[in-house]
């Protein structure tokens, strides 16, 4: 059995965490595009790794000036968590107009100096070892959240026109990366860096599916070992209550009380996955342990 751990993870803005347009109530008008630009992203793709999860795994993971890298990105959340925290990161992003959306928020949300310290490269999660040449062996930390086709299951078709981080799953469908981005991991994570993969489980044509338990076998399957299982709760708390808020679309599901129909779905929280890159080289090689 390993560690488990609940980490309260609700973003309670859809700005950048440098965002004083929601601290402090100014209206800045390229603060006020940037949250525009934003609520683009759907809620599904926001919530892929909130800026709170971000910060709870950098925090935890890595110290001041290491280097974090982020595979199938969807927002700026993990970028802009590392720059507030000091560390330098590098999101790989292959679709060209999700890369802009995020580069207009980065612009807008993080100082010129924290500019600096993040960065994007076109390539796709399962060349990551390519994209990050200079930097085999080097990474602390690498965070995905692998979409739906990626991890057993089938897109819902309910994707938002509007929304680049759907655009760019879209043009993707047809690439199965899940286990070439966890071997390409194994290969830039330094010794005793750690993998974060974020799932969440989900009903499809009448089952459940869970992702988490293949990606562990897969995980394991390269040499890395399995060490701690987060709940990263996405819903604020009050008190002992979780507080779960229904948008226009989770309120025309509502259905009678008497109903055998199934009641509409919310996700409550993601499985966090935390695995490690052995210490010892005699553990490993080119990723199989000995």
């Amino acid at each position: 059995m390993v560690p488990l751990t609940v980490w309260l993870c609700s973003d309670t803005t859809t700005g950048g965490s440098n965002d004083n347009a929601h601290r402090t109530g100014t209206t800045n008008p390229a603060r006020s595009r940037a949250t525009s630009a934003a609520l683009l992203i759907c809620p599904q793709h926001r919530r892929s790794v909130g800026r709170e999860l971000a910060r709870h795994l950098i925090s935890t993971c890595t110290r001041e000036g290491d280097v974090v890298a982020e595979g199938f990105t969807t927002s700026e959340a993990t970028l802009v968590a590392a720059a507030d925290l000091d560390r330098r990161a590098i999101a790989l992003v292959p679709h060209f107009p999700l890369a802009q959306h995020i580069g207009t928020r980065l612009r807008t949300v993080l100082t010129q100096e924290h500019l600096g310290r993040v960065q994007m490269r076109p390539c796709r999660p399962d060349q990551m070892a390519r994209g990050l040449a200079d930097h085999i062996g080097d990474i602390a930390l690498v965070i995905a959240a692998p979409p739906v086709h990626e991890t057993g299951g089938r897109t819902s078709g309910n994707s938002k026109r509007g929304c680049p981080a759907c655009r760019a799953e879209v043009w993707m469908l047809t690439s199965q990366q899940i286990g070439l981005f966890l071997a390409a991991a194994w290969r830039v994570l330094r010794p005793g860096g750690v993998l974060a993969v974020t799932t969440t489980a989900r009903h499809q044509a009448g089952r459940l599916i869970d992702p988490a338990p293949r990606i562990i076998r897969q995980a394991q399957r390269l040499g890395f070992g399995y060490s701690q299982h987060v709940i990263a709760l996405r819903v604020p708390i009050d008190g002992d209550v979780l507080v779960v808020q229904g948008g226009p679309a989770d309120l025309a599901q509502l259905r009678d009380t008497r109903s055998r129909a199934l009641p509409p779905v919310v996700s409550v929280h993601a499985d966090v996955c935390l695995f490690t890159k052995p210490k010892a080289p005699h553990d490993w090689q080119d990723g199989v342990t000995r």
